[in-house]
């Protein structure tokens, strides 16, 4: 593997790995998905 396909994969692998991170913190902030404040986008 090439040095540009290593660190594209690191990029994509902290991308992935942070938005699970800031779910499940936003989960645990929020109370979830029944904590009554149910919002129209």
């Amino acid at each position: 593997m090439s040095g540009a396909a290593v660190a594209m994969m690191i990029v994509s692998i902290v991308i992935v790995w942070g938005g699970l991170v800031a779910a499940i913190i936003n989960l645990k902030r929020g109370g979830g998905p029944d904590s009554g404040a149910h919002r129209d986008l």
